[in-house]
């Protein structure tokens, strides 16, 4: 399809009103994640698509044939329901649309990654004692127990350790050096698909990720008619990521992004002092690239500008 007929199918629509239904909708590309479509992913990608649509269109003035969207934000909420949903709404007009999952590329599997983060905060957090002159082998052995249960990641703890508040500012200083960057995540990979599908290839070898060592594999996917690229991923606006047409933000809160998680069930312990730890960073990296994104979506399901955005993540 080329640039025109993409111009063509927009320019037939008029308002948009999609009424299809959304049964056996595109369910995104990471292995055994079922989608669970509710009202507010709906209310989300109908208020998106016809904003996006206009910039599709636009794009399509340009000779453009290939345009990538992505869709970020915190842990749970909403990017993957909104990503299935946008993807059907272009795949009905004609518009071939894929859905990729940005979570499939971090270098390592889950449970290695997982080891890994927590690894680097311990590590951070000693060698942030030692450089202090505040670590001694007792307080290793106050920090052993801790660890048993991840209560050195707890700041309750800092009540009756004050000196454990200097351990976990260091750690967490230590796993901001890795959440989210290059030494986590294979961006290079990212971008080379990005670079591969905008310069039309018909094939392209996708990663499949699980949680086990012997769930890692490639599909090649056809994307001869594909014309939407549309990403999914909490990094979806990262400094790192090339070639994004579109940026969107679903916003959360730190609070919103914890309660959606639990609201998902998704089979991890959502309330560990390693999982907070975590989702406060994300955040910290979603508010910093969150200029960069052409549109954020509220919790209510409303365009809010980059001032209500700082205002709502600030409260």
């Amino acid at each position: 399809m080329k640039s025109k007929e993409i111009r063509d199918k927009i320019d037939s629509v008029g308002i948009w009103n999609d009424k299809s239904s959304i049964e056996g909708i595109p369910q995104g590309d990471m292995p055994q994640d079922t989608i669970k479509l509710y009202d507010n992913h709906i209310k989300k990608a109908k208020l998106l698509f016809p904003e996006l649509l206009k910039d599709v269109r636009n794009l399509a003035y340009k000779n453009r044939n290939k345009i990538v969207i992505s869709i970020c934000g915190g842990s749970g909420v909403g990017k993957t329901g909104v990503a299935a949903l946008l993807t059907h709404y272009f795949n009905n007009l004609g518009i071939g649309s894929y859905t990729m999952s940005g979570d499939n590329y971090p270098h390592r599997i889950p449970m290695y990654n997982d080891a890994e983060r927590l690894g680097i905060y311990r590590k951070a957090a000693i060698q942030g004692l030692i450089r202090k002159g505040n670590y001694s082998m007792e307080r290793f052995e106050i920090i052993h127990t801790l660890q048993k249960c991840q209560g050195d990641l707890d700041k309750a703890n800092v009540v009756k350790y004050p000196w454990l508040r200097e351990y976990i500012d260091s750690g967490i200083t230590g796993l901001q050096g890795y959440l989210g960057t290059d030494r986590e995540i294979n961006f290079m990979e990212v971008n080379d698909i990005i670079n591969k599908f905008k310069k039309g290839s018909d094939k392209i070898w996708l990663k499949r990720l699980g949680r086990e060592n012997t769930e890692l594999w490639y599909e090649a996917v056809d994307m001869s008619e594909v014309h939407i690229l549309i990403i999914d991923w909490t990094h979806g606006n990262s400094e790192y990521l090339e070639g994004i047409d579109i940026p969107v933000l679903l916003n959360s809160t730190p609070k919103e992004t914890e309660e959606f998680r639990k609201s998902r069930n998704r089979g991890d312990e959502t309330d560990t002092p390693f999982i907070k730890t975590v989702l406060e960073i994300e955040q910290e990296i979603i508010k910093k690239n969150a200029g960069k994104a052409k549109y954020i979506v509220s919790k209510q399901c409303e365009f809010i500008d980059q001032e209500q955005f700082r205002e709502i993540m600030s409260k």
